[in-house]
């Protein structure tokens, strides 16, 4: 890893202006916890956060915001536009990415100085996870290799458990996505001030690796808090509550609140 706080291209190439669209709740009570801000992946939108993990935050006193991926924006739009969604809180803030969202707060983190970081079934290889997805939907997947739209399947993204009506009502929220816009294997830089950060995911995800989610972890010199029987969606589950829980507890303790 290395320090990216300063990049040339930043000066030569800026990233285009463009609208930054975030969705907030605040708690009844200011109890003093950091903002957390949290950044969906490739083909998910804001939606994914706001349906359980966005009020739940909030219901636990932590300021929640979840900011909508800039339509057409590569990787280095999607880093500028949460350093800058970031900076403009209140209070340093707390990263939290799903999937290719947590390549964005990877790569965030050597730039902006959060409190925490939270990386939620983290998709850091792209050649790893286009693997991965060969195997459990290719006729979904082969289209990538060749310029194509991946297009992610409800057994890559979801347990068992959940209703087929549920299903069928996220799934068309989700937008097949270019090869293009998966991250490569450049690895994340060093994190500003080095905060702490958890990886949480699933052994049971058909997306990424446990030894993916082992390796992420391995990087921050941790190692990962699983959920079995979650599929990579595991915000979506039933038992969502879960590791949201547990990423509050984990936080409540590493970041104490400021009065």
């Amino acid at each position: 890893m290395s320090f990216d706080i300063l990049r040339f291209e930043d000066w030569t190439d800026p990233v285009p202006a463009a609208p930054r669209e975030i969705a907030s709740l605040l708690p009844d009570q200011d109890e003093g916890h950091p903002p957390v801000l949290f950044v969906p992946g490739l083909s998910h939108g804001a939606w994914i956060f706001a349906e359980h993990w966005l009020p739940h935050t909030a219901g636990r006193g932590f300021p929640a915001h979840v900011i909508s991926p800039r339509p057409g924006g590569d990787l280095r739009a999607q880093v500028h536009d949460v350093v800058q969604a970031a900076a403009a809180l209140p209070r340093q803030a707390v990263l939290v990415g799903h999937g290719t969202g947590a390549l964005v707060v990877a790569r965030a983190l050597g730039r902006y100085p959060a409190r925490a970081a939270v990386l939620v079934a983290p998709v850091l290889d792209g050649w790893s996870a286009l693997g991965s997805a060969l195997k459990a939907n290719p006729a979904g997947s082969l289209p990538a290799l060749f310029g194509g739209r991946l297009r992610l399947s409800a057994r890559q993204l979801f347990g068992a458990g959940i209703p087929a009506e549920r299903v069928a009502e996220y799934m068309s929220r989700i937008e097949p996505r270019p090869r293009r816009e998966l991250p490569g294997r450049e690895a994340p830089p060093t994190p500003v001030g080095r905060p702490p950060v958890l990886v949480v995911g699933s052994p049971d995800d058909r997306v990424v690796s446990r030894k993916a989610l082992e390796r992420a972890a391995g990087a921050y010199g941790g190692a990962p808090l699983l959920f079995p029987g979650m599929g990579h969606d595991l915000l979506l589950e039933d038992a969502w509550a879960e590791p949201i829980d547990a990423v509050l507890d984990w936080l409540a303790k590493q970041v104490p609140a400021r009065q």
